[in-house]
């Protein structure tokens, strides 16, 4: 089972070009969702429009090897380590599951291109696979802030909440179908028609988010490298200067540790 295409033994009842095809198109849906998303939402124009906002407020010049320099830090800390998230079991769910994700449609895309492609070709796919889903169900069931934190059922489902499922149910359906011997029936229709829903739904689910995300992670090390922060304080309570700025008299004065009473449970629900 893990050694083997499952593709290739669909191949007896179902046409390869079928397959392929069926590839291509979400790959072009991906595409045109993504599109539609930018221009719908206005983003890039919004990107656009506040970096040269920025960049006319500036207090220091960021020159070129240092933009380079930013450039690879957002990728390494901001994308491949996910180190937005400051609640470790969630950003372990996370990697799982973009990794997961990654290696698991890289290889859907070569086994089903290349019939004939072996180890380790199969075995990525349900390694990918089974990445996704220990990541996405531990986050579904233990992670999401309105079930660990505000005790709400963790099968409501909210809009929102359609990349996720529609994601887990893919990959889900995919290796039941595969586990249980591949071929033409109900359970490749339900595959074919969970992963038409993931990549089909780009425009209103969090799908395109993995492209934007890059870009503003990118754009927030700038502003803060450049002095406009983004039009946040840059100075801390304890700055003399920063506390006759609140405005609130009686906390001018207050203690540097007062209220830090929250940090007696770990920082969990978020």
């Amino acid at each position: 089972m893990f050694t083997s295409n499952p593709f290739a033994e669909l191949s007896a009842s179902v046409p390869p070009a079928f397959m392929q095809g069926f590839v291509i198109v979400m790959i072009v849906l991906v595409a045109a969702g993504t599109l539609f998303d930018v221009l719908h939402k206005g983003s890039a124009r919004y990107f656009f429009d506040h970096w040269r906002r920025s960049k006319g407020r500036s207090r220091r010049p960021v020159g070129g090897g240092e933009l380079a320099a930013i450039a690879v830090k957002t990728a390494v800390v901001d994308v491949l380590a996910s180190g937005e998230f400051c609640n470790p079991r969630r950003r372990v769910a996370h990697l799982l599951g973009m990794y997961g994700f990654v290696l698991h449609v890289l290889a859907t895309v070569v086994l089903v291109f290349d019939l004939s492609a072996a180890s380790p070709w199969p075995q990525l796919w349900w390694l990918g696979g089974l990445m996704v889903l220990a990541g996405g169900y531990w986050f579904w069931f233990f992670i999401r802030v309105d079930v660990s934190a505000e005790g709400h059922s963790p099968f409501r489902v909210v809009k929102a909440d359609l990349f996720i499922l529609s994601m887990l149910a893919a990959v889900t359906l995919g290796l039941v179908w595969a586990a249980a011997g591949g071929g033409a029936g109900l359970l490749f229709g339900l595959y074919l028609l969970a992963t038409t829903v993931l990549f089909g739904s780009v425009p209103w689910s969090k799908f395109a988010h993995m492209f934007f995300k890059p870009a503003a992670a990118f754009e927030k090390r700038v502003s803060r490298a450049d002095g406009t922060n983004e039009n946040l304080p840059t100075l801390t309570r304890d700055d003399p200067e920063q506390q006759q700025r609140h405005s609130m008299e009686l906390l001018r004065d207050a203690p540097m540790d007062m209220g830090l009473g929250i940090k007696r449970e770990a920082p969990r629900h978020y």
